[in-house]
This record gives structure tokens, sequence and C-alpha cells, in this order.
């Protein structure tokens, strides 16, 4: 995903997992995202999911958003920590996934899609589901916050030595070089 920091520089960067991409719409700077029903189709038509057909979303979804959001950014942020979890986050976690995921379909390509519309509930079924997994799983010793300095972003390093520390080298990692190179 491409992203504007808040100086204007735009940088690629790759949050490695869905539920940890979904804290781009508000949970992390520069604010928040979903201020509209509108807002949350455009980010999910944006999402990895690749849902590239109708979305339907209300009011009720924003707020169900904000709230399976939390509860992410929260798990994230105490992964890479290394510390405990909190019993509402993980409850936020499981009545979001309790619902029905997006329907996938495969056309005569022999391409993945879904089936149409796709609802701003299934697809927060979809971001739990994908939560639940990282942080049941092995993956959750890899959920990190970039080292750079003010840097609020949260990845999953999947690189094979699993040593990323920065969002994006072209942004983070080039100014702690040039810090370096200065001092």
């Amino acid at each position: 995903m491409t992203l504007t920091a808040l100086d204007g520089q735009r940088f690629r960067f790759d949050a490695g997992t869905l539920c940890l991409e979904f804290l781009l719409t508000g949970a992390i700077e520069p604010g928040e995202r979903l201020r509209e029903p509108a807002d949350f189709v455009a980010w999910i038509g944006r999402s990895r999911l690749d849902v590239e057909g109708d979305v339907l979303a209300g009011q009720g979804d924003l707020v169900a958003a904000e709230r399976l959001r939390g509860a992410i950014r929260h798990l994230a942020e105490r992964a890479a920590r290394r510390e405990g979890y909190d019993t509402a986050d993980l409850r936020a976690l499981n009545e979001a996934a309790a619902a029905p995921p997006p329907v996938p379909v495969i056309g005569a390509a022999l391409e993945r899609g879904w089936s149409y519309p796709v609802t701003a509930t299934q697809f927060l079924s979809a971001v739990a589901r994908d939560a639940i997994e990282l942080f049941s799983g092995p993956l959750v010793r890899r959920v990190r916050r970039c080292a750079g300095e003010r840097c609020p972003l949260l990845f999953l390093d999947t690189s094979r030595p699993g040593n990323r520390r920065w969002c994006s080298m072209s942004r983070c990692g080039n100014r702690q070089k040039l810090r370096t190179r200065r001092a």
C-alpha cells in the first residue's frame, strides 16, 4: 500500500497481513480515515482482499470497524512489546469473527473473486479471523513496531531472517542511515 506521511512523503508500506493493514484506517496517525460509509467502501477496495465489486456499508459498520480496529491495535502493540492480552480485545475479535466472511468464487479463467455484494460486516469478519490467526499462532512473535523515531506503524515481519526493523527502507530506514552517517 502506498502511504503519504504528514510531511507529504509518499512511500510503500507492507503491513504483512490484513488485520495490521486495517490499522491504517485510523488506529494510527494521521487520524481517522473512515468518516462515512463511502470512505469504508473505498478502503475495502484498496485492501489486500482485492474486492473490486459492490460493497455495502452503513453507519453502524463504522462503529463496528472502530471497535475491531482498536482491539487489533491494542493486541498488536502488546505483541510487539511481548506483553499479555486484554480479554476485552479478545472478545471484540471473537464477536467480529462470528459473522460470515466474504464468499470466495472462482471464475472461468481460474481467478479468485468474491460473491458480490460484499458487506462491511463480512469484511470485518475476514479482518477479525486474520487477527485471530495472527495472535494465536507462531507469527505473533514477528509483530513489530517500526524502529523509526516517532513512527507509529505496526507490521508483521515476513522477512526470511525475521529482522525487519522499518516500516519502509525508503522512509524510516533511510532516515536512520542518515542519522548514523551524520553522527
